[in-house]
């Protein structure tokens, strides 16, 4: 089975406070890696280290190594914008622009001008089939992009995502804004797409977790606890800490 990406004694800090530690992870291709754990245990901060989005912020820094198809992620001289064309990020709220639906899938391209204009119609169309959103908005291609509900424009952020043919998909608690019927979906299409895509996913939810998830990160305090098999960890996890969080008794 290949490694995606490979994370070997991660430190990461925000100023003087460390926010992770130590963080050693193996991220399967093809398969959909959940990171649970407390608020402010370092799940969200980790998943942005994976395609350098902390550098917006002033004061961070991270150590260690991240090694994706072999490539150092942490080194300086690594492209941060192929980076996050490669490794992309949907968030915990729908952040579509405030243009029509064709713009907003094909805001990162028209921006990276890498993909040649008469292949945008098809490419649109590919990438709003991928996140399950075609059919709904096929007719209405020039509408605002605010005229869709929450779920769709969660699809639409994933549309967007997918239109720059990332490798690896991070999503953020990518269903904690969205109701239940908006949340199966969201979650039947990323059984989908880890077909095709490494899939990353920080969220607060143990039953989505183990719902969707082949591989299971526990984080607490900045620390990785445990990690393995979602199988494993759920049904026999071996740190009581663990065991105490999945079951309730903390967190």
């Amino acid at each position: 089975m290949s490694i995606k990406v490979n994370v070997q004694n991660l430190n990461f800090y925000y100023g003087d406070f460390q926010a992770l530690k130590g963080i050693n992870m193996e991220i399967h291709e093809n398969k959909i890696t959940a990171l649970i754990g407390p608020s402010g245990c370092g799940k969200s901060t980790f998943i942005k280290t994976l395609n350098r989005m902390y550098e917006l912020i002033d004061g961070t820094k991270a150590t260690g190594s991240i090694s994706f198809d072999g490539t150092e992620l942490l080194d300086k001289a690594t492209d941060v914008v192929d980076l996050r064309k490669r490794i992309g990020m949907v968030f915990q709220k729908p952040n579509p622009f405030p243009k029509s639906i064709t713009e907003n899938v094909l805001y990162g391209v028209k921006r990276h001008g890498d993909v040649p204009k008469t292949e945008w119609k098809e490419l649109l169309e590919t990438s709003l089939r991928k996140a399950s959103l075609w059919s709904e908005v096929e007719h209405k291609l020039n509408q605002s992009a605010f005229s869709l509900s929450g779920g769709q424009q969660q699809r639409l952020c994933i549309a967007r995502t997918l239109a720059t043919k990332p490798e690896v998909l991070l999503m953020d608690e990518p269903t904690s804004a969205l109701d239940p019927i908006a949340t199966a979906k969201i979650e039947e299409l990323l059984e989908e797409l880890k077909k095709e895509y490494t899939v990353i996913i920080v969220t607060h939810s143990m039953q989505q977790a183990a719902r969707i998830s082949d591989y299971c990160g526990f984080f607490l305090s900045g620390e990785l606890i445990e990690f393995g098999l979602t199988k494993q960890l759920f049904s026999n996890p071996l740190d009581q800490r663990t065991e105490d969080y999945i079951t309730g008794r903390f967190g």
